[in-house]
Parts: structure tokens; C-alpha cells; sequence
């Protein structure tokens, strides 16, 4: 009876070819901080920003209805100019991450170097969502975006003033509520959904509104924009689609600054301890553990001036919000 070895047999000297590289997507940084403008690194835990909060107002001489006299050399009249101060307080964003000596030794990757990108798109997520909605954002920083758009009148329901065109690009729709407080609208930061519901957009003959460019007979992407002004879908998870669809706002008029660029420090004697209990949850020496210790300090802000166009503070906003009611 012929016999041969089965490759069943041999499996134990047949090792299996795996991929060098770990399979992940790449990393995505702050949203918000891609749109708004960045100012001077601070050089303190607080600056200060003079903003107009008083307009002048001329005056002339002759008036009229009544018609002066010859000798009428007529009244000057006054006027001032004031400015109030608003502040950019730097606050941390810090995070330590644990992992036994031991794996580290084993480990066949440069584990540090794959959790350092991460680290910082966990550093640009905290960032966008406590600026765009308030989320574990520090108690001296402003009211969220979304927040205070709503109370200055910048939130617009779907559906509210019909289609979607209408509640984006109509009269009184998200852009106008931008304009009629003396700001142009120059990016919109949108939800993945939004994509969607604009590929769905037709004209009145059923032909998509949102068309893939076409140059010399060869197809293209399509480029999301509205009224010229390009969309952005972060995929970093800092848009909430319950609370926000489309933020439309002039985000150079949004301001942020560091005052501490980030930093890494490698621990192996200190204690961590549970925030919420104060227990200890690892002793990096008695464990034989390390910890991958990052930080930054940064600030933000919106000066919001007083303009021509509307010259109240209360009802004044550069940014719109477009979503469900109640959000």
C-alpha cells in the first residue's frame, strides 16, 4: 500500500505568513481645529482678547428738515467707542495608558509608536465635542457652539421651512441665519448622514443637484459644497447626528491657542489611581508595568464682535445649526 506524508502532518513545521502591518484606519485629528483659525501659542494660562462692543455713530452737522440759517454754524455732535474683554483660558487634556513590561518585551511591534496616533485622535475628538457640544468641557471655557446658536436663534429644524434645500439655502434657512448676523459662512461641518440626504437632492427635471465633476469625459469625484462653501465629514466621531446634522458657521471667527503642545513621558514608579474613587488601579513598580503618560493645555473662543448687520449681542452668532428638533 503507497503512503505519503499529509500535509495534516506537517502543519507543525508550516508556519502560517501573516502582514506586517496592522490593519487600522488612519488616524483623523481635530475637525474643528482644520476650520478655525489658531492663534499665537500662549505664553500664559490666560489671555486676554479686546473685542469691539460699541459701534460709533456720525452725525451731521445740518440735519435738516429745517433749513439753517446763514450764520448757523450748527452743533458737533459725540460719540464713543467701546471695547469689552474676552478670554482664552487654557485647560489640560491628559491621558496615561498602562501596559505590563512584560508585553512590551514580547511584543513584536513598536507598541507605543501605534498608540501615539490614536492618543492624538483621542486628543482631537475631546477637543471638537467639547467646543461643538459641550461634552466634559471644562467649567471656565464658552457655551458649546451648538448651544449658543440655539439661543441666539441659529438652529433650524429639518423640515421646518420644507425640504431640505429650503431649510439650507432658502430665506430664513441655515446660511441666512448665519448672514443676517453680519457673518459670511465659509465651511459647514456636517454629519456622515448628510452625505446621503444631499446625493438626494434633484432640480425640478429629476437630475441630481450634487454632480460628480467630469473633465474631459472622465468622471470624477463629487465635490460636497453649499452655496460654494465646501462640507466636511469628519470620521473621527465628534459629530452627534441627534444633536447637530450641519454646523454652518465663518470658522475663522472661532479662535483656539496652546499654551502647552503635547507631551509624553514614559512612568514606571508612579501610582494610578481610579478618578471617580481615588482606588489605586495599578502600581506601575510593584507590577512591573509602565505608563505612556500624554498632556496638552488649550484653549478657544468666539470674540463675536459687534458689527453694522446686527449690532446685538444676544441675537449675534457666526454659526448656524441645522438639525432635529430638540437637539
Amino acid at each position: 500500500m503507497a503512503t505519503y506524508i499529509p500535509r495534516s502532518g506537517v502543519e507543525a513545521l508550516m508556519p502560517e505568513d501573516y502582514m506586517r502591518e496592522i490593519i487600522q484606519e488612519v488616524p483623523e485629528m481635530s475637525a474643528v481645529m482644520g476650520l478655525a483659525y489658531r492663534a499665537p501659542n500662549m505664553t500664559r494660562a490666560q489671555k486676554r482678547i479686546p473685542v469691539l462692543s460699541v459701534l460709533p455713530t456720525a452725525y451731521f452737522t445740518n440735519p435738516g428738515p429745517t433749513k439753517p440759517t446763514p450764520d448757523y454754524l450748527g452743533w458737533k455732535s459725540t460719540t464713543k467707542v467701546m471695547w469689552e474683554n474676552k478670554y482664552l483660558d487654557a485647560e489640560e487634556l491628559n491621558v496615561i495608558v498602562a501596559i505590563p513590561e512584560a508585553v512590551l518585551d514580547d511584543a513584536d511591534y513598536d507598541i507605543w509608536a501605534e498608540v501615539k496616533p490614536l492618543l492624538l485622535e483621542a486628543y482631537g475628538l475631546a477637543f471638537d465635542q467639547a467646543v461643538l457640544y459641550g461634552i466634559n468641557a471644562p467649567y471656565v471655557w464658552p457655551t458649546n457652539i451648538v448651544a449658543a446658536a440655539t439661543a441666539a436663534g441659529n438652529f433650524i429644524t429639518a423640515g421646518a421651512l420644507g425640504d431640505l434645500y429650503d431649510d439650507i439655502m432658502g430665506e430664513n434657512g441655515l446660511i441666512a441665519k448665519v448672514e443676517e448676523d453680519g457673518y459670511l459662512v465659509n465651511g459647514h461641518l456636517c454629519a456622515m448622514t448628510v452625505r446621503a440626504k444631499l446625493r438626494g437632492l434633484r432640480d425640478n427635471a429629476g437630475n441630481p443637484i450634487f454632480k460628480a465633476l467630469n473633465k474631459e469625459g472622465v468622471q470624477g469625484k463629487t465635490i460636497y459644497t453649499l452655496d460654494g462653501e465646501p462640507c466636511i465629514f469628519p470620521r473621527n466621531g465628534s459629530i452627534v447626528p441627534a444633536r447637530s446634522q450641519i454646523i454652518a458657521g465663518d470658522w475663522q471667527k472661532l479662535i483656539y491657542a496652546i499654551r502647552k503642545d503635547i507631551t509624553w513621558k514614559i512612568l514606571d514608579q508612579a501610582v494610578i489611581q481610579d478618578p471617580t474613587t481615588g482606588e489605586i488601579v495599578y502600581n506601575l513598580a510593584q507590577q512591573n508595568m509602565v505608563g505612556l503618560r500624554s498632556c496638552m493645555r488649550i484653549a478657544w473662543q468666539v470674540p463675536n464682535p459687534i458689527n453694522r448687520v446686527n449690532e446685538d449681542e444676544d441675537t449675534r452668532y457666526p454659526f448656524a445649526v441645522y438639525g432635529q428638533g430638540g437637539s
